[in-house]
């Protein structure tokens, strides 16, 4: 298995789009119950022209996932500190591919300068983002705010080196 995460591209929007759909319509049963107006709502703005839309967003960092060489996954970022996309294709499913995809997302936040990323889970992927460490948002009454969750992320430490260079020993 070759996994490769890197930025997506505007000629691939075509494929991009039958992910995202196809993740939407085939794994999210829990979230549309199969109603028809629900998916098309919910794909809307997936079409390929959706996608060039989301690519030239400023802000807007989108990424895929090939799995030997084919695209698996798609994601994004948002220069507010979100994970704005995190989809995986049916046949990619259980995989590690959603997961090396959040964790590369999670990295890039860390790397932009995040301490802290968000996002809003569907009720799918909910025990997939507990399950790598996020926690839902709390509400003002004790609550939980539907599906927003948060995560605080680890920054990296200091190498030994830059340790000894901090403290004057060499």
């Amino acid at each position: 298995m070759s996994l490769l995460i890197r930025p997506a591209r505007p000629v691939e929007a075509p494929v991009i789009s039958k992910v995202l759909i196809a993740s939407i319509t085939e794994l999210c049963h829990a979230d549309h119950g199969d109603d028809r107006e629900k998916i098309a709502d919910w794909a809307a703005n997936k079409t390929p022209a959706g996608i060039l839309d989301m690519l030239a967003r400023e802000g807007f960092f989108m990424v895929v996932a090939e799995l030997d060489g084919q695209i698996a996954a798609v994601g994004a970022t948002t220069a507010a500190g979100e994970i704005a996309l995190n989809y995986v294709a049916p046949g990619a499913r259980f995989r590690g591919v959603s997961k090396a995809l959040l964790a590369h997302m999670e990295a890039d936040l860390v790397a932009r300068g995040f301490t802290e990323a968000r996002l809003k889970s569907t009720r799918t992927a909910r025990a997939f983002y507990d399950s790598q460490g996020w926690s839902p948002d709390a509400m003002p009454d004790g609550g939980e705010a539907c599906f927003a969750m948060h995560k605080r992320l680890a920054t990296k430490a200091p190498s030994a080196d830059a340790r000894c260079r901090a403290s004057g020993r060499t």
